[in-house]
């Protein structure tokens, strides 16, 4: 009896992913941005105090560590994890800790400290203890391709605040490499097209956590009519801060879509089909 209306309460959803998985790319950015407005909509109504939803991002990637790490210790293999994506997030928390302790020391500084820790440790166990589980050939997203462009585009567009002109740029790196620092994890999954659960439940979390801190900064603009982009100062860098954050939104809202689908469809294993992230 329950298995007969699991598969009843499954079929609209089934008729309304296949609708969309046939609409012609130009349809399914439609669809996604009205989704991403929605959701939006949805966060601005039950949460009051718009903060929470950057400390809400902070705990959806902390599961997604967590979740990291348990397939590290537990399943005793790294594959299909990409070694490049976390020097990259290693690299850019490394910057903001630095412009943390420099320029305004709070609890993210606390936050970010045990995600450089973990993450540093991740990277320790995918180069020594489980080096023969590495997909180094799958993993051949070449980084100089984002840190170069990140470092020339700190230089040009940075901060207009008073402090030193080293930490503004700091500052504006580890804004433009977080925005890209999963290219080379998406590298990977585009490789194998099959992605293990463990790989999929963390990248799902980033995507989320991405998500929660981008409806973060949209929200605050928006309750402050636009005086927190003047807050950060003027010229290009306020529009800046909010484009990275859109941007590594929606770099991975391909891959939770097909996430979802394969959650509802009851599958284990993720199979992406060709042209997916």
């Amino acid at each position: 009896m329950n298995e007969s209306r699991m598969k009843a309460a499954k079929r609209p959803i089934h008729a309304v992913t296949t609708w969309v998985r046939r609409q012609p790319p130009k349809v399914k950015a439609f669809l996604g941005v009205v989704s991403a407005m929605t959701a939006l909509v949805f966060l601005r109504m039950i949460v009051h105090d718009h903060d929470n939803l950057f400390v809400a991002a902070e705990a959806v990637h902390a599961l997604g560590i967590s979740v990291l790490i348990y397939k590290l210790t537990k399943e005793k293999t790294c594959a299909g994890l990409s070694l490049k994506s976390q020097e990259l997030t290693a690299l850019f928390l490394a910057v903001r800790l630095y412009c943390s302790f420099v320029m305004e020391f709070d609890i993210h500084t606390l936050l970010d400290s045990a995600t450089l820790v973990t993450t540093l440790w991740v990277i320790y166990m995918i180069r020594f203890k489980l080096k023969a589980s590495y997909m180094e050939d799958k993993d051949n997203f070449a980084i100089y391709y984002v840190v170069i462009p990140c470092a020339v585009l700190s230089v040009l567009i940075h901060p207009s605040t008073h402090h030193h002109i080293i930490n503004k740029i700091s500052w504006a790196f580890c804004v433009y490499l977080e925005a890209v620092s999963v290219l080379p994890q998406l590298r990977v999954m585009q490789n194998t097209k099959i992605v293990e659960p463990f790989t999929a439940h963390y990248v799902f979390a980033l995507g989320i956590a991405r998500f929660l801190s981008c409806a973060h900064w949209v929200l605050q603009v928006l309750d402050t009519r636009g005086r927190l982009l003047t807050a950060l100062g003027y010229g290009f860098w306020p529009i800046m801060v909010l484009l990275s954050e859109i941007i590594q939104t929606f770099i991975l809202a391909d891959f939770c879509y097909y996430y979802i689908q394969s959650l509802m469809g009851g599958q284990l294993v993720l199979r992406l089909p060709s042209g997916v992230v």
